[in-house]
C-alpha cells in the first residue's frame, strides 16, 4: 500500500487507534486533523502532523488546502446542535476533492429502541434520542452526496466504543459506576482496535455507497458487563439505582433503547474475526494491560 495522505476531522480515540494501526503496517502517513486547540503543528507516534483548529463555524482557513490534497477522510466529529459540520461547512470543498475513501462514522443510536430484538443495515431506523436523530440526518446527507457527486462514501455505525482509556474498570475505580434497575436492556458494544482493525481492512476493499454495522459478538446488559468487571477487581458492586435517577439525559436516553446489533455484514465483507469477540476478552485483555 502507498504512502496515504489523510485527513481526519476530528482526533479523537477512533482516529488516533486507527493511525496506530497504519503505523504498526508500516504504511507512512501524511497526516491533517481538526481539533479545538490553535498549534498547528504536533507529534503522534512519532508522525509529525497538521493541526487546524475547527469549530462550528470557525476553522483555520489553511485546512482547505490540505484537504483538498487528502486521498482519504475520516470523519468522527458528532452532529452539533442537530447538524453535520463537515458538511455544514465543507461539503463544496469536500465535492471538488479527489479521495479514493471517505469513512462517515455514526453510531447504532439511530436504529431506536426494537425491544432488544436484532437489528441489521436493513432495520427500520427509528431514533428516539437527540443524538440519534441528528445522525441519521446527517447519514442520509452523506449517502445523498455519494448518490450526486459519487464520492466514494461508506458509513460505519458504531455500538458502543471501550477501550484501555474508556472503560468500565475506570468507571468503577472513580465511583461513577452505578447498576440500573431496568429489565430486558441489552446494547452492543466494540473495542477501539477493532474499528481500526476494520478500518484498515476498508482501505483495501470498499466499496462506496454501503452501511455497515460495527460490533462485537456479544450484546450484554450494562449489569451483566459491571458484573463481570466486579468480580475480575474482586470489589464490591456499585449502588443500584432508577433510570429516573440518573443525572446525564444523554445516558437516561441511552436506557430508552434496546436492541441486539448484527456485525454479519460487516465480518463477511472485510472478512474479518474479531480481536475482541465478546466484552469477556476486551476486559480481560484491558486487565492485563492495567496490570
Amino acid at each position: 500500500m502507498k504512502d496515504l495522505s489523510i485527513f481526519c476531522f476530528g482526533f479523537g480515540q477512533v482516529a488516533k487507534n486507527f493511525i496506530t494501526k497504519l503505523c504498526l503496517e508500516k504504511i507512512k502517513v501524511h497526516l491533517s486533523v481538526t481539533s479545538r486547540d490553535k498549534i498547528k503543528e504536533k507529534k503522534f507516534n512519532e508522525i509529525n502532523y497538521n493541526n487546524f483548529y475547527f469549530e462550528d463555524k470557525s476553522f483555520d482557513p489553511e485546512l482547505i488546502a490540505k484537504l483538498k490534497e487528502a486521498t482519504h477522510i475520516l470523519i468522527s466529529i458528532p452532529p452539533a446542535i442537530g447538524n453535520d459540520l463537515v458538511l455544514k461547512n465543507f461539503s463544496k470543498i469536500i465535492e471538488e476533492c479527489n479521495p479514493v475513501w471517505i469513512t462517515y462514522l455514526s453510531a447504532t443510536s439511530v436504529y431506536g429502541d426494537h425491544k432488544g430484538r436484532w437489528v441489521n443495515e436493513e432495520s427500520n431506523t427509528l431514533p428516539t434520542s437527540v443524538n440519534g436523530i441528528a445522525r441519521l440526518k446527517a447519514e442520509k446527507l452523506w449517502i445523498s452526496l455519494f448518490e450526486k457527486k459519487k464520492l466514494p462514501i461508506q458509513i460505519f455505525r458504531l455500538s458502543g466504543i471501550y477501550s484501555d482509556q474508556n472503560n468500565i474498570f475506570k468507571r468503577l475505580k472513580s465511583g461513577n459506576a452505578n447498576i440500573v434497575n431496568i429489565k430486558n436492556h441489552l446494547f452492543s458494544r466494540v473495542h477501539v482496535e477493532d474499528i481500526a482493525n476494520i478500518l484498515f481492512k476498508s482501505l483495501s476493499n470498499f466499496k462506496p455507497g454501503e452501511i455497515y454495522n460495527i460490533s462485537d459478538d456479544k450484546p450484554a446488559s450494562s449489569e451483566e458487563v459491571t458484573s463481570y468487571a466486579v468480580k475480575i477487581l474482586n470489589i464490591e458492586k456499585p449502588k443500584i439505582i432508577e433510570v429516573e435517577d440518573i443525572q446525564s439525559e444523554m445516558l437516561r436516553n441511552f436506557y430508552k433503547d434496546s436492541k441486539k446489533v448484527s456485525n454479519e455484514k460487516m465480518k463477511n465483507f472485510f472478512d474479518y474475526n474479531l480481536k475482541f469477540p465478546t466484552y469477556v476478552e476486551g476486559l480481560e485483555n484491558i486487565r492485563n494491560n492495567l496490570a
